[in-house]
């Protein structure tokens, strides 16, 4: 199949959907909640986790001071607060009081936690670097809270009864259809064998 080639890139990340979380920051006594979908686990041992945040952000500062965050993971019956959350900045106004978030203290960091989160990563930076016009900054994962209904006996995600909302870009949204068991090693193998 043909596919088109672009060679002025402005918005390549609208070809795939990412997880849509909500990032909590806490310093100097005030609280922020800000949607992100650049996000990724880095890594196993230590238990890294990434999130991308522009330095014109409010939550920029404050993670900056706090050295903290908490990556809320959000059904898609949230979607709505997702999509509130990213229209203002906690620099005009206190999000926790204006769209009533509930949330809880974290247990490790000084962070507030989302109550209707179905999973969420206590985080602490270990690392900063700016790429283009957003910093990653590196997190390794002090605490996880997570509702046990949203899991299965393995502890992944039951799509069956948990559907994460999904960020499609300029505010469109989804969320994950049924899970899929496929065995690599089998599958390769099968692969090789023809």
């Amino acid at each position: 199949m043909p596919k088109t080639v672009l060679t002025q890139i402005d918005q390549y990340y609208f070809h795939y959907p990412s997880g849509a979380t909500i990032v909590t920051s806490q310093a100097g006594g005030k609280a922020n909640a800000m949607a992100v979908a650049w996000h990724v686990a880095m890594s196993h041992h230590p238990p890294y986790y990434l999130v991308s945040i522009s330095p014109k952000r409010h939550t920029h500062s404050l993670v900056m001071e706090s050295g903290e965050f908490v990556v809320n993971f959000m059904p898609q019956e949230m979607g709505e607060l997702v999509a509130a959350v990213a229209a203002c900045s906690g620099k005009d106004v206190d999000k926790f009081a204006a769209l009533r978030i509930a949330s809880c203290p974290g247990s490790q960091v000084a962070v507030p936690v989302l109550q209707e989160a179905f999973a969420s990563y206590e985080c602490r930076v270990v690392s900063r670097h700016t790429y283009g016009d957003h910093d990653l900054f590196m997190g390794e994962i002090v605490a996880v809270q997570y509702e046990p209904s949203a899991f299965n006996e393995r502890l992944l995600l039951d799509l069956d009864k948990q559907h994460p909302i999904l960020y499609m870009g300029a505010d469109y949204y989804s969320s994950a259809g049924p899970s899929v068991y496929l065995d690599r090693e089998k599958l390769f193998k099968s692969a090789r064998a023809l």
